[in-house]
């Protein structure tokens, strides 16, 4: 079994998160889905578990970070292309998220920062194949 990748973010509004999701083209697995947490799948390797704040703060010990104030970790995810990724960020503003910074072109890379209505924060990118096999270098030359 290939290795998946589980997310905790805690949101303030599930609804509200489960809807933001889905309107970015996620999917809301129903198995692991109650009125404390929602089972976002990306694909068949990577979720997110949105968590209410109160239940998150089962987890742990340590004070659940207020993600509009903070920033506890910033998740990227690639996509196939730099036209996947403004159609990801633009659909997350649509649904009420926000581009917290301008986009960044670096030639070899292309991304961009969507803030979902929690104020957790998913940087969407598009690596040019060559520089992800050999460096950005590589893309240069």
């Amino acid at each position: 079994m290939a290795t998946q990748i589980f997310v905790n973010i805690a949101s303030d509004d599930l609804e509200r998160a489960k809807a933001f999701y889905t309107a970015l083209g996620c999917e809301i697995n129903p198995l692991f889905t109650d009125e404390n947490a929602a089972c976002v799948v990306w694909d068949e390797q990577v979720f997110f578990m949105v968590l209410t704040r109160e239940y998150f703060a089962t987890f742990t010990d340590r004070p659940v970070a207020d993600a509009r104030a903070t920033a506890q970790v910033l998740i990227a995810l690639s996509r196939e292309s730099r036209e996947a990724v403004d159609a990801i960020v633009d659909a997350g503003i649509a649904a009420g998220g926000r581009e917290p910074k301008p986009p960044q072109d670096l030639g070899f890379m292309y991304s961009r920062d969507l803030e979902d209505p929690d104020g957790n924060i998913m940087e969407f990118l598009y690596m040019d194949p060559a520089a992800a096999e050999q460096g950005p270098e590589a893309f240069e030359g």
